[in-house]
Parts: C-alpha cells; structure tokens; sequence
C-alpha cells in the first residue's frame, strides 16, 4: 500500500463513515477492523478500503447484526466459494430473530393494552390493575 492510497487520517476515516473516532479504535482492537499502517509520525494513516468496511459494519449493526454476527459476514464476504449461501443463511437467521422479537413485543404490547382498558385512570393506587399486574399481583375485573 502506498502513502497516497493510505492517506486518511482517523478523522476523515470517522467523517466520511459516520462513525466516531473511538468507534473505529474499538473496531480495531476487536479485530473487526484491520491495524492501518503509521505514518512515520506513528499517526495511523487509512485508505477508502477502511472507509467502506466501516459502512458495512454500521450497515449491518443498524439491520441488527452482532458485532460477532458481523465479524462472520466480514469473513464470510471475502469467502468467494460459498460464501453467499452463508451469508443468506445468517441474514435468515438474523430475520428470524427480529420476527420473533416482534412477536415477542406484541404480546406485551397486547397485554400493556388489556391493563389501559382495565385501568379507570382515576381512584385509590391500591386497586390499579397497572399496578397489581407490575407488582405481581392478579388483576381484578
């Protein structure tokens, strides 16, 4: 790699991602991003390259992804051989997941709507169902 193609500075890299500063020094030490080469200032010195894997990290955390899920798609993307099958697989994975938290937060969101229709929203604390219910006790009808 030449000065020229690893010409960015940790700042610029941070700007041109959208990430922050001590987010790509945390990528570095979890070895989702690899060490830049150093200037002979020791200032680290990165290329477009770091750019790009620091949007697909971001990319990939906002669908959702783990960092550890997100390691296995970065290995998996320079994979060339079966790689797009696994890749599928996990992004099924990790829908399946989503789906199941969805279903998960509608029955909470279900039973938060059956206590607001129970509650009078008026009356004495002790005899909230909103209450009874968070305090474990059975709501009265």
């Amino acid at each position: 790699m030449t000065t020229q193609a690893a010409s960015l500075t940790i700042g610029a890299v941070a700007k041109r991602a959208g990430v922050a500063i001590d987010t790509i020094r945390f990528y570095e030490r979890e070895g989702l991003l690899p060490e830049p080469l150093r200037r002979a200032s020791g200032y680290r010195s990165y290329n477009d390259t770091a750019v790009a894997r620091l949007r697909f990290i971001r990319r990939a955390k906002d669908l959702g992804f783990s960092l550890d899920e997100i390691r296995d798609l970065l290995a998996l993307s320079s994979y060339r051989r079966g790689g797009v099958r696994a890749v599928r697989k996990r992004a099924e994975q990790r829908l399946a997941s989503i789906d199941a938290r969805i279903a998960e937060l509608m029955r909470i969101r279900q039973g938060l709507e059956q206590l607001i229709e129970a509650c009078p929203g008026k009356g004495d604390p002790e005899h909230c169902p909103i209450l009874r219910a968070l305090a474990d006790e059975e709501p009265q009808a």
